[in-house]
């Protein structure tokens, strides 16, 4: 054991200490893509496009067919014929620069102490020379939503770029929402590899009861504060005058029903379901009340040992059909390493029901409406963030996501990592 933690602390000091090439600088020559089939992200194709941006964002979006550009209009121009273009993927509801090794204490930085903690801001532990994040880059994610984990109210989360200096560089959207751990009314037992039954939540009203109350004196606080500062109750006021969004995490069909009457007699204006392995279940009920769903990942097995085996890949298909905004979210075992995959879990919803396009809309635009800040990113639009990319291929297929450039607010991304120089090596010794 002994030798084991040692050699754990080794391997982090390892990481640590391998180069870390600089984020990339600022945008100061205009950039035109030329030729490449652009997928907007809002449902729309342009097969033979023109992409152009300067000082980071976007400043043409058009068919190049009908376009006729003035000689020396941009400063470099890219000949991407036979090519893929894309706005940057957005992993939502992540721990990416929260933790860096599982094992090892000191880099783990997620959760705090207690029940409620909506004072808690992931922000401010976010690193943004995590090893992890720049694996993720060279499959198209470039923006995060970084969330804390814990409790039964964890925190804030914060929407980040991914090539910056420190977490102030990071920033898109500061305390985007506060994460909700809604009460279960079963308690699962066992593990992945071990399953065993579940039992009742006897606690369940009682656990609602208190989260309730929370709420109730958080609001009358916030309507008259008190003499004495309460700075935990201070730090829910974005939720009930919508400058914040809940994001409640539940699973459950009775779970998902009673955090949203909650959150609604409370009159909180903003709610995002994550999770919603059950919300096929209620979908008129979250149309109703314009709840959005960050659905679980979907490369899982079934809820429950009656469900359709196929039920996760199709659930997004279900909820689409009926007229909820759905993003994908990627938490759970080796859920930060495993960021790498969303751009496949769109695809497999593809492969499940949805057109590609639609599948897309999931990890783009969905997503930025639900974190609202759609208004900046998530589809190929003149005005918003030049943080896009240009694949080989289809980006929702392992096969051929293969970026050849990637610009996040029109920076060129340098998207070597400690695992593309491994391969480098290897392929080196062995001749390939």
């Amino acid at each position: 054991m002994i030798l084991k933690k040692r050699y754990i602390l080794l391997l982090a000091m390892s990481l640590s200490m391998t180069a870390q090439h600089a984020p990339a600088d600022k945008q100061t020559k205009s950039i035109l893509i030329m030729n490449a089939t652009a997928h907007l992200g809002n449902g729309q194709v342009i097969q033979n496009s023109a992409i152009g941006f300067k000082d980071g964002k976007l400043t043409l979006v058009a068919d190049a067919t009908q376009i006729r550009l003035a000689q020396g209009a941009y400063d470099t121009t890219i000949d991407a014929t036979g090519k893929h273009v894309y706005p940057g993927f957005i992993a939502p509801n992540s721990t990416l620069g929260l933790v860096e090794i599982d094992a090892v204490k000191s880099s783990d930085d997620e959760s705090e102490i207690g029940d409620f903690n909506p004072n808690v801001r992931s922000i401010i532990a976010y690193n943004a020379e995590s090893k992890v994040i720049e694996t993720v880059r060279p499959n198209g994610i470039l923006i995060a939503q970084i969330t804390p984990r814990g409790g039964r109210i964890s925190g804030a989360s914060s929407i980040v770029q991914l090539d910056s200096w420190n977490w102030q560089d990071a920033i898109m959207k500061e305390n985007d929402g506060i994460h909700m751990n809604f009460p279960s009314s079963f308690n699962r037992n066992g593990w992945w590899a071990e399953p065993a039954a579940s039992n009742l939540n006897k606690n369940y009203s009682k656990q609602v009861d208190e989260t309730r109350a929370f709420l109730v004196n958080a609001k009358s606080y916030i309507a008259e504060p008190g003499k004495e500062r309460n700075l935990i109750f201070e730090s829910t006021k974005g939720l009930f005058d919508g400058t914040q969004t809940l994001f409640i995490h539940a699973t459950n069909e009775l779970q998902i029903v009673d955090a949203i009457n909650l959150a609604k007699e409370s009159g909180i204006k903003k709610i995002v379901i994550v999770g919603g392995f059950e919300a096929y279940k209620v979908a008129d009920m979250l149309k109703k009340n314009d709840v959005g769903v960050l659905l679980q990942r979907v490369h899982e097995m079934p809820e429950n040992d009656d469900d359709d085996v196929n039920l996760p890949y199709k659930m997004a298909k279900i909820l689409v059909d009926k007229g909820i905004v759905v993003g994908l979210e990627n938490s759970g075992e080796m859920e930060r390493m495993n960021t790498r995959n969303l751009p496949f879990l769109a695809g497999t919803c593809a492969a499940y029901g949805l057109d590609k396009e639609q599948a897309l809309q999931l990890i783009t635009s969905n997503t930025a409406k639900l974190l609202s800040i759609d208004s900046v990113c998530g589809t190929l639009e003149e005005g918003k963030d030049a943080t896009l990319f240009v694949s080989e291929g289809d980006a929702l297929d392992m096969r051929t996501n293969k970026l050849i450039q990637a610009f996040i607010q029109g920076k060129l991304l340098n998207l070597d990592n400690h695992q593309s120089k491994l391969n480098e090596i290897y392929k080196k010794k062995y001749n390939q």
